[in-house]
């Protein structure tokens, strides 16, 4: 599937990151730098974009919060052949904490958000272009928004400036057949837009779904080293490399890179398919509550945990 309009975006750090507050240790962030400029991945997501008073810097790592000190940390001397992206989240970033372009190694702000969030993202993706990056919004949890409020969404983001918006599962609760019709919407009503897609990994669908949104038209996608994320995590960059079928990438550094660090952090954090994160990915539910029973002492304890899920549903 070699198309020259796709980019990856790789997210190991910012996304995983979720499962530890990014208590990730240097060693770890330059070796997944160097791992994906070798594979050629287009961008690395390093971390989030937030303001020193958001969080405890004793309690949160160093990329919670991508201050250029840190950065440079990571990219030495060396010439950048990886564009570096940071995740802002809306109200932990004041705006005069963004530093202009001009002064930071980062490339590209993406702008999470929820669909009654459309405009306040706007607003601060319109701020972060105009200090001179790239810019993305990441409309998540679509899988419960309904059609009139995501039409509106659309509707709003078309008139942005903002060049690429992302479809986003953030429950793991799409089937390729979802894709297929939310792909085309957003197409169709975001026709100057490049359409992104980031999708979890709750139904062991994350993959085929980024597959689904390739032959839709998608071009940005994101992905995680052996699938590295919160809760069921996201699609494998090695597996949609080797998919790809460009030449430009190589899938011999990822490996080694998750031989060397990944493998090590998943004898400490959980992530990846499980009965529970399924549980929450069928129902459309926020896996917190899978999260939450992950990690207590009733774990395998996975048809209790079912049976509350199906009577919180009953009564709501």
């Amino acid at each position: 599937m070699y198309k020259k309009e796709i980019k990856v975006i790789d997210c190991t750090v910012r996304d995983g990151g979720l499962m530890n507050k990014w208590q990730f240790s240097n060693k770890f962030v330059r070796h997944v730098y160097n791992a994906l400029t070798e594979a050629g991945v287009d961008y690395m997501e390093i971390g989030y974009l937030s303001s020193k008073d958001a969080f405890d810097r004793k309690e949160y790592g160093p990329w919670r919060f991508c201050f250029e000190e840190d950065l440079q940390k990571i990219i030495g001397s060396s010439e950048k052949k990886i564009k570096l992206s940071a995740m802002a989240d809306i109200g932990r970033i004041h705006y005069e904490d963004i530093p202009p372009k001009s002064e930071s190694s980062l490339d590209m702000v993406r702008v999470a958000c929820y669909v009654h969030q459309v405009d306040t993202a706007i607003d601060l993706a319109h701020h972060c272009r105009d200090k001179g990056y790239e810019t993305t919004i990441n409309l998540m949890a679509v899988s419960t928004v309904g059609l009139r409020d995501l039409n509106e969404a659309l509707e709003d983001l078309n008139k942005s400036k903002v060049p690429i918006i992302y479809l986003v599962d953030s429950f793991g609760a799409f089937y390729s057949e979802d894709i297929d019709t939310l792909a085309a919407k957003y197409i169709e009503r975001l026709p100057e837009k490049t359409i992104g897609a980031h999708f979890h990994n709750n139904q062991q669908l994350a993959f085929a779904n980024t597959i689904s949104g390739i032959i839709n038209g998608i071009n940005y996608l994101d992905a995680t080293l052996y699938g590295i994320g919160r809760g069921a995590g996201n699609c494998p960059l090695e597996l949609l490399l080797s998919f790809l079928k460009n030449p430009k990438f190589k899938v011999r550094p990822l490996l080694k890179c998750i031989e060397e660090e990944i493998f090590p952090w998943s004898k400490k954090i959980d992530w990846g398919y499980s009965a529970p994160y399924m549980v929450t990915g069928v129902m459309n539910q926020h896996p917190r509550s899978a999260m939450a029973h992950m990690e207590s002492d009733k774990k395998e304890e996975i048809t209790e945990f079912y049976d509350t899920i199906c009577n919180t549903i009953d009564t709501v």
